[in-house]
């Protein structure tokens, strides 16, 4: 995966604070765990399931988004998945797709396999982390987000909203710093 390489490089030169969504924030604290000395910090927003993703919501969605790029292309899985939805998310939904391109379902399936950390391994974490949440968002819901902090053993959640991140790009970043400003203090 890009983010861990991205992680290795980056730590080269002395730990560094790691960070993510989704996938993003999985990923993230995978690093921590495998590379704990060489980790100051994480800043994680909307992690989407504990373990093995099972019927998570977020995998389920990527699953069903696979397909739909499967049956439609990624031109006519857009048109399918963003009617309807606040044009902020659609614009972030396109250029996330069309970066991905042919391998969009493959990746998308990636994705909703990928196993996130366990309880156990988050309990290994020993620095600040701060965890951001939207508390209207079903595929990634809140009560993960609070699962993940119960485990850790530094950690705070900050809470927000799609709408307030739709309205302001920079909120859920914000959360989640000031949740890892709570765990460091």
């Amino acid at each position: 995966m890009g983010l861990l390489t991205a992680l290795d490089a980056a730590a080269s030169g002395g730990p560094v604070l790691a960070g993510g969504i989704s996938l993003g924030a999985h990923l993230a604290a995978e690093w921590a765990v495998r590379h704990p000395g060489r980790c100051a910090g994480l800043l994680l927003a909307m992690p989407a399931w504990c373990g093995d993703p099972d019927d998570a919501p977020a995998s389920l969605a990527a699953r069903a988004s696979a397909d739909l790029v499967t049956r439609h292309g990624v031109a006519g899985a857009l048109r399918l998945a963003t009617a309807g939805v606040a044009p902020w998310l659609a614009g972030e939904l396109t250029r996330a797709w069309q970066r991905h391109g042919d391998g969009l379902a493959a990746g998308l399936r990636a994705a909703a396999a990928h196993p996130a950390p366990t309880p156990d391994e988050l309990a290994s974490i020993e620095v600040p982390v701060g965890i951001a949440a939207c508390t209207d968002d079903p595929v990634h819901p809140a009560g993960v987000a609070h699962a993940w902090a119960a485990a850790l053993p530094r950690a705070a959640v900050v809470e927000t909203t799609l709408a307030a991140l739709g309205a302001d790009r920079e909120s859920l970043g914000r959360a989640a710093l000031l949740a890892w400003l709570r765990a460091a203090g």
